[in-house]
């Protein structure tokens, strides 16, 4: 007997809703989205550098305790000025962001051409492309994209797995359901 209560589709299906909802939301209001992402990157870079400022005093040797003293300053401070400054945060993400997508775009692009004669190659041609072109966009319009695009692409990464959490779980519902006896089936 299966006992559908403690299926493991039966969580995994509201959190995709809810992590869909999230997305959906993060589209709506990017500007918002991009504030909060780059507030949880300061929070973390700020945590990071307490845990090297405690793990500093506890090293041994001279050197080693003071570079990671001038380390963990460096995280600190880092972090305060995200924290304070989220705006040119958000620029300087999107800027990295923008670099990234380019970099990505053109090795994907070469990799193509090193393998275009293999079977699937044309994907990773159209992605090199859409990825390439992206990262043009965003450079391109950059520093005023600063304020929507990281929001923008968490809402859509959010949706994306979402929708994937949400096939995946319902996949399994429908899996588990087959599994059951007849009679159990048509009583759920």
């Amino acid at each position: 007997m299966t006992d559908t209560t403690r299926s493991p589709s039966r969580p995994s299906i509201p959190l995709a809703v809810l992590l869909i909802l999230c997305g959906m939301a993060a589209l709506a209001l990017p500007i918002v989205a991009s504030w909060g992402v780059v507030l949880v990157i300061a929070w973390l870079i700020i945590s990071s550098g307490v845990i090297q400022l405690v793990h500093a005093f506890r090293s041994k040797g001279v050197g080693n305790i003071s570079w990671k003293i001038v380390v963990a300053i460096l995280y600190l401070v880092v972090g305060g000025y995200l924290l304070f400054h989220p705006l040119l945060g958000a620029a300087a993400l999107t800027l990295m962001l923008a670099v990234f997508f380019v970099v990505e775009g053109a090795t994907d692009l070469v990799t193509y051409f090193r393998i275009r004669k293999a079977s699937g190659a044309g994907w990773i041609f159209f992605d090199g492309i859409v990825t390439l072109i992206l990262g043009l966009l965003v450079w391109r319009h950059w520093p005023s994209s600063s304020l929507w695009v990281i929001g923008a692409l968490v809402g859509i990464s959010m949706i994306s797995t979402g929708v994937t959490r949400l096939m995946i779980g319902l996949a399994a519902r429908r899996r588990e359901m087959l599994e059951m006896p007849s009679e159990m089936r048509r009583a759920a």
